[in-house]
């Protein structure tokens, strides 16, 4: 039962999550069936944790059927037929999210059954709700054509060959909808192929670019902005297509759901400046940071409450770059408390060693990374090459050479961890032991150095390691 779908789909709920699933399986509406109910209760209890719960089939058969022979088949049957509530439930909790979908279901009801007298009051509640949406992404276009498609059914405009319809306004939604969609999507397939050299061909690219630029679309955000995406995309060079996306974002982003806005579009732009700041142009730090600041600012950044500690890690290390290390510190501190529960104190712990070794603060880098001994790789390699540069800094050569082979073994140890990842820390490692070995003014020594790094590829920490090398000419 544990490797079920049933039991995956609900080892996902949380308490509030169960008991709306209950009420929705307990409803003689959706189920009708005592033993599905008492099934539910049983993975329920397993999940919670509950003293002397079992998930045998047979010693939950026993609370379904009491008395009676197990029966596989039947058995199979009870598990099939509460995992279809489970997920009529979730797609329930999707329609009741949505006041748009409702209605325009209720309107195609009412069609159907031809309830004249709810017509008029049907299209007013929909446009006085469509007009309530706080978005205006794509899918808010295709919802508006959905209502004025059914508007045009219910009112029968095909038998009224001489009245003015609300065609323009039923294909003038679908073509919004449709051009935002298609700019999405061909902006995506341009991205799989510079990441991973994935070709996809799409049909009537060349008549959308050439329609949206003849037109002036701008006064629809979805539009406006992918196309702006695409153009980030396909000429990189110039840099304002990037400042007119900024400029967008900084306009419409709280017209998008969260999900949309900050893993698509913001994310365009960042990876946009990422792109900059690897080819050199360092001022694109600084853009990325008021991205960042943006996206903090309209509240977008977080996902269901929850803050992503890739999110948090990264908008902390910009920060630091740009020396900006108060305004780094307060931010750890004020929203560490958004970051999941379960990573929560390590997330904690190695960005404010980050501020700390920032600041040379080399004491409290060590209070904070000495005994901790992180779950995720990302944080265990970062804080080990933290604590390598802290004892390289402070002329902890005894604890460095112990940090060098404990490092040198973990990296041997966890396979897991990419080929070149493990270089790039591996060659660190080599070349910290050398900077140990090389006197300050040993001119042939130093230049000797400086000529291994630049033709090594793949070196952990490097701007560290140049800045170290630095100061012992």
């Amino acid at each position: 039962m544990y490797n079920s779908k049933l039991y995956t789909i609900l080892e996902h709920f949380d308490k509030y999550e169960q008991n709306r699933c209950r009420k929705y399986i307990q409803s003689p509406y959706f189920n009708r069936s005592e033993e599905l109910v008492e099934l539910f209760e049983a993975l329920i209890s397993a999940i919670n944790g509950e003293n002397g719960v079992s998930l045998e089939k047979e010693y939950i058969w026993k609370k379904l059927q009491p008395g009676k022979d197990y029966d596989d088949v039947r058995f199979r049957k009870y598990c099939s037929d509460l995992l279809k509530l489970v997920e009529g439930y979730l797609g329930q909790q999707v329609y009741e999210s949505n006041p748009l979908h409702q209605i325009t279901y209720l309107m195609e009801a009412i069609g159907r059954r031809k309830m004249e007298k709810l017509y008029s009051t049907a299209i007013r509640s929909a446009r006085r709700v469509s007009n309530q949406q706080p978005h205006r992404s794509a899918d808010f276009y295709f919802q508006q054509y959905n209502i004025e498609r059914n508007y045009y059914n219910l009112t029968e405009f095909e038998t009224k060959r001489f009245d003015r319809s609300n065609i323009e306004e039923i294909a003038n939604n679908l073509d919004i909808f449709y051009l935002a969609e298609k700019l999405r999507m061909l902006g995506a397939a341009i991205t799989h192929k510079k990441l991973a050299s994935l070709d996809y061909e799409l049909l009537f690219t060349e008549e959308i670019i050439n329609h949206v630029r003849r037109y002036n679309l701008e006064q629809y955000p979805p539009v406006a902005i992918y196309y702006q995406i695409y153009l980030t995309l396909i000429e990189s060079e110039n840099e304002a297509h990037y400042h007119k996306l900024k400029k967008l974002l900084e306009e419409h982003g709280l017209k998008f759901p969260p999900s949309e806005a900050r893993d698509i579009l913001y994310m365009a732009a960042q990876n946009y400046c990422i792109r900059k700041i690897n080819l050199g142009q360092q001022e694109f730090a600084l853009e990325l940071f008021v991205l960042y600041k943006d996206m903090i600012e309209k509240k977008i950044l977080f996902a269901e409450g929850e803050l992503s500690p890739w999110y948090f890690k990264n908008i902390v290390n910009i920060a630091l770059r740009l020396g900006e290390y108060s305004w780094a510190e307060d931010f750890i501190n004020k929203y560490a408390k958004h970051l999941p529960e379960s990573l929560r104190e390590n997330a904690l712990t190695y960005n404010l060693a980050q501020v700390y070794f920032f600041q040379k603060q080399h004491g409290k880098v060590l209070e904070q990374l000495r005994n901790v001994e992180y779950d995720d790789v990302t944080y265990n390699l970062g804080s080990k090459a933290m604590l390598l540069a802290t004892y390289y800094e402070t002329d902890e050569i005894e604890p460095l050479y112990s940090l060098f082979e404990s490092f040198r073994a973990y990296l041997n140890r966890h396979k897991d961890i990419p080929v070149n990842r493990r270089r790039n820390y591996g060659n660190l490692i080599k070349f910290t032991k050398k900077l140990t070995r090389t006197m300050p003014g040993d001119e042939k020594a130093i230049k000797k150095l400086k000529e291994e790094i630049k033709n090594t590829k793949n070196i952990a920490s490097v701007n560290w390691l140049k800045e170290k090398i630095a100061e012992l000419e």
